[in-house]
C-alpha cells in the first residue's frame, strides 16, 4: 500500500506542474485574445496589441491602432469612443492606462511610443455649448506626436497639438498647443521648462 501511495503523489504533482504551466501561458496569451474579443468593432487592429481588463468601446466612427498598442482597464475603465464623424488613431507601442477617456468625433491621432496615465481625458469636442446647453459635437483635430507623455489626470482640449518628446504633468489642463521638448503644467498649463 506505501508504495502504490508513493508511486501516486509525484504523478500527481506531474499532472499539476503541467496544468500551472497551461495557465501561466494562458496568463500571457489572454490579453491579446481578449484585444480582439473587445476591440472586434474596431476598423484596424494592429499586431500584439494587448488589453487588461473590459473597456467601454462604443465605435461609430473610425478606431485604429498600431502595433504593440497595451491598454488597461482594470482599476477603471478605460473609454474608446469615437462619434459618426469621429477617427480615433493610435500609433505603435502605444500604452493607455485605466480610467482614461478617448472621446473622438473629429479626429484624435496619438503618435508612437506615447505614454497615457491614468484617469486622462482626451476630448476633441465639448459635445454642448455653454450658453444653451443644446447638443453640439462639432469637434476640433487632437494631435500627440511622438514620445508624448501625459500624467496622471490631465486633460487634453479639442484643437490642441502637443509636439514630440512633450511632457503633460500630473492634474495639467492643455487648451494650446505644447512644444515639442516641453513641460508643462498648471490650470491651464503654462510651460515649465524646455529641454
Amino acid at each position: 500500500m506505501e508504495a502504490g501511495v508513493a508511486v501516486a503523489r509525484p504523478e500527481a504533482g506531474r499532472r499539476l506542474a503541467r496544468l500551472a504551466g497551461r495557465l501561466g501561458r494562458l496568463r500571457v496569451v489572454w490579453p491579446a485574445v481578449n484585444a480582439r474579443i473587445r476591440l472586434r468593432h474596431a476598423t484596424s487592429l494592429g499586431r500584439r496589441v494587448t488589453l487588461r481588463g473590459r473597456p467601454a468601446v462604443t465605435n461609430d466612427g473610425r478606431m485604429t491602432f498600431g502595433d504593440r498598442v497595451r491598454l488597461v482597464s482594470t482599476v477603471a475603465t478605460l473609454e474608446l469612443v469615437t462619434l459618426p464623424t469621429g477617427h480615433l488613431e493610435i500609433g505603435d507601442n502605444v500604452f493607455v492606462n485605466y480610467g482614461t477617456s478617448l472621446v473622438s468625433s473629429a479626429h484624435i491621432k496619438i503618435g508612437n511610443d506615447c505614454l497615457i496615465g491614468t484617469h486622462v481625458t482626451v476630448m476633441d469636442c465639448d459635445f454642448h455649448r455653454v450658453e444653451d446647453k443644446s447638443w453640439d459635437t462639432t469637434g476640433l483635430p487632437i494631435v500627440l506626436e511622438d514620445r508624448v507623455w501625459l500624467g496622471n489626470r490631465s486633460m487634453i482640449l479639442k484643437g490642441v497639438r502637443v509636439g514630440h518628446d512633450a511632457v503633460v504633468a500630473a492634474g495639467a489642463v492643455v487648451t494650446k498647443d505644447v512644444a515639442p521638448r516641453t513641460l508643462v503644467a498648471g490650470v491651464p498649463a503654462k510651460v515649465i521648462r524646455r529641454f
